[in-house]
């Protein structure tokens, strides 16, 4: 796997090397890459997910604390100097291999270091039964792009106020309770930040290193202006008339919005922190608008579509009986 190497300083925004990601899918030729980047305090949330509903926009603002969404699917995290982001981008299109290859690699790269990590779940990595990183996918055309977390030394206080509802007895609460369920890798390391990351370097890249040139940044720098448009960072939610929210084992949160005019289905909007792996307009969405909003009429216009194929881990029945469970 070869190492992308970009400036170092000055730091950028997040949404940079979100773009950065797409640049080496886009423009790079190679099987593997893979960096590492770190940001000023942001908060990032998940392609689907309403951002009023996630960030504690007060909080954030009086702390001066970033916000962007990112186009992976999946929770709202938080980022700080203290925390490593870690990029990974391949060829491979297989959703569940690529996301299982990669955590095996991050969690056998902390087992060199003596820390029992093991990764679980959907798209977490623990030591010891507490959360060191979270993980999130998208595909882009002929390739894949794992992103995510790694807690060197995270502020936690910091991020249950930033992701949590403006309530002291809540983020109190909920301060506790990410202490009991989260760590820092600092906990569980000798090196300093620095020398774990030459560790991450050395360990996870065999292959000669791939600096980025001046154009490299002005292709980056593009495409990083899609990232701050106002239409992506706060999304188009349509007015909607009925609300399914459900919590699906595997799958994670999805929240169905529809407008239903003379029972039928006019728009569509589909939250949650679900993991987006099709394109979820073309081969969802629009089948459904103009659909009579009966659970016949939408299995019909649903028929021949894989849901699990947009959806990770999703399928049709688990979807049509979140549409029609109240």
């Amino acid at each position: 796997m070869k190492y992308i190497q970009l400036p170092e300083k000055p730091v950028r925004r997040l949404t940079f090397y979100l773009a950065a990601e797409e640049y080496v899918a886009r423009y790079l030729d190679e099987d593997e890459c893979f960096f590492m980047w770190q940001v000023n305090p942001t908060v990032i949330f998940g392609r689907n997910q309403l951002i009023a509903s996630e960030v504690n926009l007060d909080y954030c603002r009086a702390h001066g604390i970033n916000t962007f969404r990112r186009k992976s699917g999946g929770g709202c995290v938080y980022a700080d100097m203290s925390n490593i982001m870690f990029s990974y981008i391949t060829k491979s299109t297989s959703v569940q291999f690529t996301f299982d290859k990669y955590m095996r690699r991050v969690a056998l790269m902390l087992n060199r270091l003596g820390v029992n990590a093991v990764a679980s779940g959907r798209n977490d990595i623990m030591i010891d039964g507490r959360k060191v990183s979270g993980n999130a996918f998208y595909h882009l055309p002929e390739k894949s792009i794992v992103h995510g977390t790694m807690l060197y030394d995270s502020d936690i206080e910091a991020m249950v106020h930033a992701i949590s509802p403006s309530d002291e007895k809540i983020i109190s609460k909920g301060v506790q309770s990410v202490r009991q369920h989260v760590t820092n890798l600092r906990e569980h390391i000798d090196l300093d930040i620095e020398q774990f990351k030459a560790f991450v370097r050395n360990d996870m890249c065999d292959e000669p290193t791939i600096v980025v040139d001046e154009r490299g940044i002005e292709l980056i720098e593009e495409i990083e202006k899609e990232y701050l448009t106002h239409e992506f960072i706060y999304g188009n939610n349509p007015r909607c008339t009925i609300s399914r929210k459900q919590r699906i084992e595997g799958v994670g949160e999805i929240e169905i919005n529809l407008e239903v005019n003379g029972n039928v289905i006019r728009n569509v909007n589909i939250l949650g922190d679900y993991f987006l792996v099709g394109d979820i307009d073309r081969q969802l969405i629009d089948k459904l608008i103009g659909t009579e909003f009966t659970r016949e009429a939408v299995e019909k216009a649903l028929e021949g579509t894989d849901i699990g194929s947009i959806i990770l881990n999703c399928d049709n029945q688990k979807f049509t009986n979140t549409i029609f469970t109240p």
